[in-house]
């Protein structure tokens, strides 16, 4: 016997939004669009990021990701009503004053993050709370936007040469190691923080999490593919610099480390996601067709209900504020006093600057650089830059600021003991030349060698409408041009006096 049944019978039904999506979906859409042109110096910043920096590439993926999550959720998400809710606007609160601290400070990764929690209090202001809970994963995917994990970079060195030098010696391979640098027999390498495998797993944190909620239901289970992609992708990294280092020893260093791009940039990556996701593919328990959440629990009036337009422009005004208080502190700063020369030094001659090394202070508003030789012909570089204050790309500390500048001929070697508070590292340049350079900052009355301690002092200065004068100070010697680097820095810091002084008078401390 056969049935005819109408097609239509097959098709799943058409899905009904609740009457108040269209309306909130527009009204969200506005207040996302507004806090986005507010802070347009942030918004170009992280598409800057997202585009041009390697390590936070996988960003760019994040938002159309966070939008096919919305998808996924939509038949049930149809079912549950938007209704404003003024308790997200907290979050706008918070993320504010996170931006503020970021702007401050000098600090992007809080102006980024502020910006982001901004975002998301935003839509649950707008939403409500009922919906935030259904959307709750990908309001939280959200924090992906902001480029993060450099501080994985130091640790993931170390741990990348504590695999690689006993596997060169398991081979027959000749190395040693001298802080980031391995010396074979035909040529050094330098395991520098683009070889630490921090970019692949920054990314493989948020690939990781991303398959940890769509494929399982378990939390034990994605606490194990969590752990399974955050050591897969640090072994294979250990295991390709061994590599790179072997064929090197076996062929040539240009051909292995051409090779080493080719092969890391294209496959490498997608071959070990897809390792990671083909061992944890058998243990998969979610239902591909079941559904995200339950409607039904999510129909509780909630207390604290408010219009959605009066939330989102909350949320706008209350943005607004912080962005006017950034202004306010970024007009107090004054200018710089008199200018001056580096001093003379007892029992040291000042001559010019030198083209065997240069600090980077790009921004500086006024940067003073000489040489001091002594009787005995033992030299120190010496290098200052002077800030009348510090504003975004007007930093005293940040990435390819300070001894060694971006894609440098030299190559920090190490940190080293504190020279008087400080902070000193070794350093060679291609011809293996060694210098020893200590770095000092004084800020808000505040002499430090620590770059977290110069943000907390610009914090500080900044938000109590204190000098925003800031300096820094630093002093180099070639390691054997006329015996120990770091004796000779002591000595002259001995004929110079309190490193502090030297700054303060060079700025016109007011």
């Amino acid at each position: 016997m056969t049935i005819h049944m109408p097609l239509r019978q097959f098709r799943p039904p058409a899905i009904r939004f609740h009457d108040n999506w269209m309306r909130a979906a527009m009204v969200l859409t506005g207040a996302w669009a507004a806090l986005l042109v507010l802070f347009h110096r942030d918004t170009a910043d992280l598409a800057t990021i997202y585009w041009t920096n390697t390590t936070f590439g996988h960003c760019l993926f994040v938002a159309p990701v966070v939008g096919w999550l919305v998808w996924q959720r939509r038949r049930e998400l149809a079912l549950v009503r938007p209704e404003g809710w003024w308790p997200g606007l907290v979050l706008v609160l918070g993320g504010g004053l996170c931006w503020l601290i970021g702007d401050a400070a000098g600090v992007a990764l809080f102006r980024h993050l502020g910006l982001v929690v901004m975002l998301q209090g935003a839509a649950i202001g707008v939403l409500g709370a009922n919906v935030a809970r259904a959307l709750l994963f990908p309001l939280c995917y959200m924090f992906f936007l902001v480029p993060f994990g450099e501080f994985f970079e130091p640790p993931l060195q170390q741990l990348t040469i504590g695999m690689v030098m006993p596997l060169l010696h398991l081979f027959g391979v000749p190395a040693s190691v001298d802080g980031v640098l391995i010396t074979t027999s035909n040529g050094y390498f330098e395991v520098a923080e683009a070889c630490s495998g921090a970019k692949f797993l920054i990314a493989m944190i948020a690939y990781g999490v991303l398959v940890a909620n769509v494929c399982y239901r378990s939390w034990r289970r994605r606490i194990a593919f969590m752990a399974l992609a955050l050591v897969v992708p640090v072994i294979a990294n250990g295991l390709r610099a061994f590599g790179t280092i072997y064929v090197a020893w076996w062929t040539s260093v240009e051909q292995a480390t051409g090779m080493d791009h080719i092969v890391y940039g294209w496959f490498f990556f997608a071959f070990v996601m897809g390792t990671v996701l083909a061992i944890g593919w058998r243990w998969f328990d979610r239902d591909p067709d079941g559904p995200w959440f339950d409607p039904a629990a999510l129909q509780a009036q909630v207390p604290g209900r408010i219009d959605a337009q009066i939330a989102a422009i909350m949320a706008v005004l209350i943005a607004g504020l912080f962005f006017g208080w950034a202004g306010a502190i970024a007009a107090r700063a004054t200018p710089l006093g008199a200018a001056m020369e580096l001093p003379q030094i007892a029992g040291w001659q000042r001559q010019g600057p030198t083209s065997e090394w240069s600090p980077n202070f790009p921004e500086a508003d006024r940067f003073l650089q000489a040489r001091y030789v002594d009787r005995a012909g033992r030299a120190v570089d010496v290098a200052v830059a002077l800030y009348a204050g510090q504003a975004e790309g007007k930093e005293l500390v940040g990435f390819g600021i300070g001894a060694i500048r971006e894609n440098d001929r030299w190559v920090r070697v190490a940190d080293i003991a504190p020279v008087a508070d400080g902070h000193a590292i070794r350093m060679v340049d291609p011809e293996r030349v060694e210098r020893q350079t200590v770095s000092w900052y004084r800020v808000g009355g505040t002499l430090t060698g620590s770059d977290n301690r110069v943000k907390i002092e610009t914090l500080k200065t900044k938000l109590l409408g204190r000098d925003e004068t800031a300096s820094a100070v630093l002093i180099s010697a070639e390691q054997g041009r006329n015996g120990d680097a770091g004796a000779v820095i002591q000595d002259f810091l001995q004929a110079l006096g309190p490193v502090e002084a030297l700054a303060d008078e060079l700025a016109g401390a007011r």
